[in-house]
């Protein structure tokens, strides 16, 4: 195996040869984050897939990631280090499905999180992410009913949060987030009695009933740049912790365990899946590379340049 070291300056003189830029998720691990050109959520990554100028974009994250790039980018190569880092939310809604649940309600508008396949979203209105959903539903007209997918847990929050009875949700989740335990955060309550507690709204509504603040992991970043707290409890992927550690340094992070693990811990075996080898390989291979079917990507982008509009 080769030294991180060694692999970090492979990889830099990998980007500038082939004029590539490196997208990682906040939820990857610490050293591919060090090594990505930009690091963050959903829909800041899908705005950067959309702005960068670079011939290759190698997508540090989950598939379904690197395709929303390949959507908004379909002139250049799009690269995923592992196509077996999928999401257990994006596949808890295969397309097929969707297309049948949706003919059922076919006065309804869909509204999807970025969290889906290709085939879901070129199905889909608009899309939106964790950081944007409230924003999007409640810029669709009053009477106007909305199907919501996939993840049945930021649905029923933004049920909850506009008071709209007109959305009916498919019934996905994410096994990240849902294995969070409000007995354990309870628990860790009482070990640090002055910590908040900070959830991703992917979370059980138990979970976020007894949150301090929610938001998606963009949000949770900056809640505590603004709160100046000095102690949280941290409900969602632990790959959060690298950057938060990073920004405030001075402050005590504490995730939050799932129900049935004694790490301490709830990662995302899928994130994980990205390593320095496989974004070494894959630049000097360039691939594997990911392709869509055009009919498929200008659907898909319909629905996502609504999101980015939207979201402005």
């Amino acid at each position: 195996m080769v030294d991180n070291s060694i692999l970090v300056e492979r990889i830099k003189a990998l980007k500038r040869e082939k004029n590539a830029v490196i997208l990682a998720h906040y939820y990857t691990r610490p050293e591919v984050q060090q090594i990505a050109d930009f690091i963050g959520d959903s829909l800041a990554l899908s705005q950067k897939a959309a702005d960068t100028d670079a011939d290759i974009i190698l997508f540090a994250g989950v598939y379904f990631m690197a395709e929303t790039a390949k959507v908004l980018s379909p002139q250049k190569k799009v690269l995923i280090p592992d196509p077996a880092a999928g999401c257990s939310l994006a596949d808890s809604c295969d397309a097929a499905e969707f297309e049948k649940f949706i003919g059922k309600y076919p006065d309804h508008k869909v509204v999807s999180y970025v969290n889906t396949s290709v085939g879901v979203k070129a199905l889909t209105d608009v899309c939106c992410t964790s950081s944007n959903a409230l924003k999007i539903v409640e810029a669709m007209p009053a009477g106007q009913k909305i199907i919501f997918a996939p993840d049945r847990n930021l649905g029923d929050y933004i049920k909850r949060m506009t008071g709209r009875n007109d959305i009916v949700l498919w019934d996905g989740a994410c096994h990240v987030h849902e294995k969070f335990s409000l007995e354990k955060i309870l628990e860790l309550k009482k070990e640090y009695p002055g910590a908040k507690v900070l959830a991703h709204p992917e979370c059980k509504k138990p979970v976020l009933m007894a949150a301090d603040f929610v938001g998606s992991t963009a949000a949770i970043i900056n809640y505590i740049g603004t709160d100046g707290g000095k102690e949280y409890i941290i409900a969602t992927e632990s790959g959060i912790l690298y950057e938060l550690r990073e920004k405030y340094p001075a402050v005590n992070f504490i995730p939050a365990p799932p129900m049935d693990s004694t790490c301490g811990c709830n990662d995302c075996e899928y994130m994980k899946l990205v390593t320095l080898e496989k974004i070494y390989d894959a630049l000097v291979n360039e691939t594997p590379e990911v392709t869509i079917d055009e009919d498929i990507r200008r659907r898909a982008e319909v629905s996502i340049r609504n999101m980015l509009a939207m979201s402005k």
